[in-house]
């Protein structure tokens, strides 16, 4: 597999959990995969923060709620069970 510019030995894949997920989604191909549309209209999800439920149709998303971020991976988004969580006080680097 070769290098992206996003992966390899200093950071996560497409397969991490939380945190390194929701941070690889984000940067991944300079950022544009975190703003494209996830297939087949995207993914129902619950935020893992404060429950509210809301439908993500971007790689990453925020709760509309608690601004929770939330993100999937192109190979894992058929199923939103696979949708991590970067933590309640996360803040993307562009909203900081």
């Amino acid at each position: 597999m070769s290098d992206c510019g996003s992966c390899g030995p200093e950071g996560g894949g497409p397969l991490s959990k939380g945190l390194e997920l929701v941070e690889f989604v984000n940067q991944a191909h300079g950022g544009t995969i975190a703003t494209s549309p996830i297939p087949n209209g995207g993914l129902d999800a619950t935020c893992q923060s404060c429950g509210t439920e809301f439908h993500m149709v971007t790689f990453v998303a925020k709760c509309p709620s608690c601004q929770g971020v939330h993100a999937v991976s192109p190979p894992q988004c058929i199923d939103a069970a696979n949708i991590q969580f970067a933590g309640a006080d996360y803040k993307l680097p562009q909203d900081r």
